[in-house]
């Protein structure tokens, strides 16, 4: 099990859509999350006037985009933004303590990033073209992967998922997929018949499971997992024949239900609808591990 880390959170605006800062205990790194209606005071930080990388997300009608950059002064590469690009509406800004990133550093940084934002597929990224990794010598290219490690960290935790994916290699099974039980979902009518496991904190719905082809619920909570399907199809995660389709690779979801809702292709409550062979519910075997653990 992985140790421990502590991240402090500012809330510059007193709001948790505002303008944010984001640090580790003993990580050299700041983060800065301006929403482009904040950008003008955004910049007049400390920390835009430094030698950093950043990242701009958005959205279109085809779904999330984002945008990764270096900038030996960050503020003066947004502005240009700014008057260039209409679709971002948030900017994170990423520098150290002290200004201690050179131009070799954000350059390598920047080429990393774009790499594990294509490899993660979580969005669609703008760049014209892959930037290429400048170089630095042995000690320096270990010291920005732990950088990149820690940041992997923090921008989930700040509601920026360009690094997140779902997607889990064909590799070794971990002890927690081992010592979960296995559970179904199954809708005949529907074609669809498939499995799932825990592995830590995720619900992981297994290679060559039958899923519906296409989303069909319509209720506007179902905005999130109807964007996800289309997003995993788009990916050819879930691939599509005809009225059939089937997940060409093992994937991780956030909780039972929103595994459903994708499987399902509409709004499901997964608690109660994946079932263990036996016939009991992933609601009823969880309330057996809780009595278990009291």
């Amino acid at each position: 099990m992985s140790a421990g880390r502590s991240l402090e959170l500012y809330f510059v605006d007193g709001r948790p859509d505002g303008m944010l800062t984001a640090e580790v205990f003993n990580w050299t790194g700041h983060v800065l999350r301006i929403p482009r209606t904040r950008l003008a005071d955004g910049l007049k930080r400390p920390q835009a006037d430094q030698t950093g990388v950043y990242i701009l997300t958005g959205a279109d009608d085809d779904g999330e985009m984002a945008y990764v950059g270096e900038a030996e002064n960050l503020a003066g590469r947004l502005k240009q933004h700014a008057k260039s690009k209409d679709w971002w509406d948030e900017a994170v800004l990423v520098t150290t303590s002290g200004d201690a990133l050179h131009k070799a550093h954000v350059k390598y940084l920047e080429a990393r990033m774009v790499e594990l934002a294509l490899a993660a597929g979580a969005m669609r990224l703008t760049n014209a073209a892959a930037p290429t990794r400048s170089s630095l010598n042995e000690a320096a290219t270990a010291s920005m992967e732990s950088f990149l490690d820690t940041l992997q960290l923090v921008l989930p935790a700040i509601r920026v998922d360009i690094f997140h994916s779902g997607r889990r290699p064909d590799t070794p099974q971990t002890e927690a997929v081992v010592t979960s039980p296995v559970f179904m979902l199954s809708m005949p009518r529907s074609g669809v018949e498939a499995q799932a496991a825990l592995a830590g904190s995720d619900f992981v719905v297994k290679a060559g499971s039958k899923v519906r082809a296409s989303y069909i619920g319509t209720h506007p909570k179902n905005a999130t997992p109807a964007a996800l399907h289309r997003a995993l199809v788009q990916r050819q995660i879930i691939r599509v024949t005809g009225n059939e389709a089937v997940m060409a690779e093992d994937y991780a979801f956030t909780s039972p239900s929103a595994a459903a809702s994708v499987v399902c292709g509409t709004s499901t409550p997964g608690p109660r609808i994946w079932k263990l062979p036996d016939g009991r519910s992933y609601a009823d075997w969880e309330a057996e591990q809780m009595e278990g653990d009291t």
